[in-house]
């Protein structure tokens, strides 16, 4: 997991510029009905992935009225259940891998602009299962250092599930499986201000990347979630300070 702070840094630089285009809160939206739909309820206490989707949507300034609002859409049949999520994979500049997940009511339509974007990017589109065995579901969690002491961090993350601390700089990162993240963030809320929380695609293992492929990774990861359909891009990469301010 070497390099996941700094890809986590573009990722949050990228999203500030998603708000600033206001297609954040239409992601939002749209992850809020498919968690609905799938949950088969609009209670958050009893719907994980609904509960993650509303605090993403909180953390975006998304006004409480909003989120109310696609919650009672989804229960009443939004057009956004019929959307389809689907998951595309392919290679960037470097060798590295990707993930791509949309949320489509055109597959055709949204397979042809992700194929554009990586062929743009010097990135092909590839087949599914190419790269998506070099990733695992994680929960992830970010807390400003300066908030919580080491040792306090450690007693309660690792007996509420975290799988592994990382020291990030200015950050700690925690990881856990899935099953343990709901605990692991209430845990950690009891005792701290989480700065980030939600359900990633961690990379098994990293690829280094520097100079021009640096800059067309990050090219193609801003292109692809440009796009209206896609909600994340997941990569291995693991891009030099100096790539990423590029």
């Amino acid at each position: 997991m070497s390099g996941h702070s700094k890809w986590a840094k573009i990722k949050r630089s990228k999203g500030a510029a998603d708000k600033k285009r206001g297609k954040i809160f239409t992601r939002c939206i749209h992850e809020i009905t498919v968690a609905v739909r799938e949950g088969k309820s609009g209670d958050p206490d009893g719907n994980p992935r609904l509960r993650i989707a509303m605090d993403k949507a909180r953390a975006s300034n998304m006004p409480g009225d909003n989120i109310d609002r696609a919650i009672k859409r989804a229960l009443g049949g939004d057009s956004d259940a019929d959307r389809l999520e689907i998951t595309y994979e392919g290679y960037g500049p470097g060798g590295a891998a990707v993930l791509v997940e949309v949320l489509t009511d055109n597959k055709n339509r949204t397979v042809s602009e992700v194929r554009h974007a990586f062929t743009r990017a010097g990135g092909s589109l590839g087949e599914s299962g190419c790269v998506a065995y070099m990733f695992a579901k994680k929960g992830y969690l970010a807390i400003l250092k300066e908030n919580i002491t080491e040792e306090k961090l450690y007693d309660v993350a690792l007996e509420a599930g975290a799988g592994d601390i990382k020291d990030s700089g200015e950050i700690w990162e925690i990881f856990c499986e899935p099953g343990d993240f709901q605990n692991l963030e209430l845990a950690l809320k009891a005792i701290t201000t989480v700065e980030e929380s939600e359900i990633q695609m961690v990379a098994n293992a990293e690829v280094q990347i520097a100079g021009k492929e640096a800059e067309q990774i990050v090219r193609l990861t801003e292109s692809l979630e440009e796009l209206d359909d896609v909600m994340n891009v997941w990569t291995n990469c693991d891009i030099a300070d100096d790539g990423a301010a590029a």
